[in-house]
């Protein structure tokens, strides 16, 4: 595995983590579609008589921030391939609810241990 692929596994197991604590339920990790990879689909309870959204996270991790941070690499490109990928699985689940995609970027030092993690919840309207 290369570091690249660790680290991304690294942040993509922190930012599950992160969710159950927060509590979601992760319904997947790293859903693969015809197009692309959703990195974490989860299910947050909107409490009592509410309705469950769906949410998509994509996570973006990097070690420092020297070259800049993880949310400069959420460019538009992505974002359409993101929304993409979550209008696809909606479709594919029959999810009428409501549903967002949300943002988790995170930053490790040299030891992989977290410098920081931050939730980014709506990324797109």
């Amino acid at each position: 595995m290369s570091l690249h692929n660790e680290v991304g596994k690294i942040g993509e197991d922190l930012a599950r983590e992160y969710l159950e604590k927060e509590g979601y339920k992760i319904l997947e990790q790293n859903y693969k579609t015809k197009y692309a990879e959703i990195d974490l689909v989860a299910e947050k309870s909107a409490g009592f008589l509410g309705k469950s959204s769906l949410v998509f996270v994509e996570v973006r991790t990097k070690v420092g921030e020297n070259f800049g941070s993880p949310e400069d690499t959420i460019n538009k490109a992505k974002l359409q391939k993101v929304l993409w990928n979550a209008k696809t699985y909606s479709a594919f689940k029959k999810w009428s609810g409501p549903a967002r995609i949300d943002a988790i970027c995170i930053v490790l030092k040299n030891d992989f241990s977290v410098s920081r993690l931050t939730h980014h919840e709506n990324i797109v309207s």
